[in-house]
């Protein structure tokens, strides 16, 4: 059972079915059946390399063969057009790093990466901010503070959009960390990439910091001294220690000789050398005192011998 569309939609049917269909604004002449459809233009050997690069590092856990491709993707970039040939560098340079870090190698990205822009100031933003926070991680900002000083200072990259993060990003993660305090102020009172209110914060961050280490030079000055006087002390203790050996020694040796034998030899001492008579009367209170003295002196020794030693 057909259903009446009626005269109004008959006529649109009839017009719409012997009116041409016209062509798009901006594509040209419409397209006839004879031409055949144009084909996308095949990817370059650069980015099939890369997305292998990329297969290789994410899904397959195989670093080594990720940098070798990504190696090889550069050397096929020479025939590539500039513009897609900056964008495919700096993915491979990031599936590089990852493909480095993975394997330990974290040291060779720096180097890696300048093996293929010559100059820092050529360094894509997104490849200097990833060797930043890599080698901030690894508790070595020194090794990428040239580098990224050398960046910033380039007038080419000042107007880059990207700039004011990496200048954060290089005061934050390495200027100060090192207490490089002085290129920390220059960077933030010459660069025009800070509001006013962001530069008076670092300011007063840099003279925070300043204080800071002012303390600690200090302290470390107090400690070397410090360390100096007991260094002393301990080298006088150790000399009296040995003295003390010593004089312990002795006297232990003095001992060892009986007191009696100990006394003849005075005697026989006081006869050669004074000429001394130990048969006259005059002579007896000059041997008594002689006698005691030598039992003074005995007991002293052994006093001093109890005397415990300490190391």
């Amino acid at each position: 059972m057909s259903e009446d569309t009626g005269p109004k939609s008959r006529l649109a049917m009839k017009s719409d079915s012997s009116t041409p269909a016209a062509p798009l604004r901006g594509l040209g002449a419409p397209l006839r059946s004879s031409e055949p459809v144009r084909a996308a233009p095949p990817p370059s050997a650069a980015m099939v390399l890369l997305e292998e690069a990329a297969d290789l590092l994410v899904v397959h856990l195989d670093f080594q063969a990720a940098l070798q491709t990504c190696e090889r993707a550069w050397r096929s970039l020479a025939n590539d057009d500039a513009g897609i040939s900056l964008e495919v560098k700096c993915s491979l340079c990031v599936v590089g790093i990852q493909a480095l870090a993975e394997m330990n190698r974290w040291r060779e990205v720096l180097s890696w990466v300048l093996r293929y822009y010559q100059v820092p100031e050529k360094l894509p933003p997104k490849v200097l901010e990833l060797c930043v926070l890599l080698y901030s991680k690894m508790q070595e900002p020194g090794a990428v503070l040239e580098v990224v000083s050398a960046w910033l200072q380039d007038p080419d990259n000042q107007g880059l959009p990207e700039y004011r993060a990496l200048a954060e990003l290089h005061l934050q993660l390495v200027l100060l960390p090192l207490g490089c305090l002085s290129e920390a102020e220059e960077l933030v009172v010459g660069s025009a990439a800070f509001s006013e209110e962001e530069r008076l914060d670092v300011l007063q961050a840099i003279s925070k910091a300043r204080q800071q280490q002012k303390l600690q030079h200090s302290g470390s000055e107090e400690a070397q001294k410090l360390n100096q006087e007991g260094s002393f002390s301990h080298k006088f203790l150790s000399l009296t220690m040995l003295l003390r050996r010593l004089w312990y020694c002795a006297v232990s040796h003095f001992f060892s000789v009986p007191f009696k034998k100990s006394l003849l030899a005075a005697l026989i001492l006081c006869l050669l050398v004074l000429r001394f008579d130990p048969a006259s009367p005059s002579s007896l209170p000059f041997l008594y005192k002689l006698a005691q003295l030598f039992h003074r002196i005995q007991e002293a020794m052994f006093s001093l011998y109890r005397l415990p030693i300490h190391d």
